[in-house]
């Protein structure tokens, strides 16, 4: 399962936002992968990030948000995120609609 996302980070954060994503913590990185996440990209352009994340099978994003949801590093790091994002984003089960609907793919 492939799910697009898109976020927004806080215009006078952004320094703070990359450095965070030059130190994920391993056992994050770890959880996220041991969830079912096979890859996860985030470009940014200006204040607007895009996300690529690829997780195993047609329920891989709501089961791997519902894996991460209590554990206390994603917390953590959830917390973090909420200080640097502009609007925020619900990366808990009842966000996992959150999702960019598919417009055009390369066939």
């Amino acid at each position: 399962m492939r799910v697009a996302l898109h976020t927004t980070v806080r215009a006078d954060r952004i320094e703070e936002y990359e450095a965070a994503h030059r130190e994920v913590p391993a056992e994050l990185t770890a959880a996220i992968r041991a969830a079912g996440a096979t890859s996860w990209t985030i470009w940014r352009s200006g204040t607007h990030l895009f996300h690529l994340l690829e997780c195993e099978g047609p329920d891989g994003y709501p089961r791997l948000l519902a894996a991460l949801e209590h554990l206390p590093v994603n917390v953590a790091w959830q917390a973090r995120m909420a200080e640097l994002l502009d609007t925020g984003h619900d990366y808990s089960p009842a966000g996992a609609d959150a999702g960019l609907p598919v417009v055009w793919e390369l066939p």
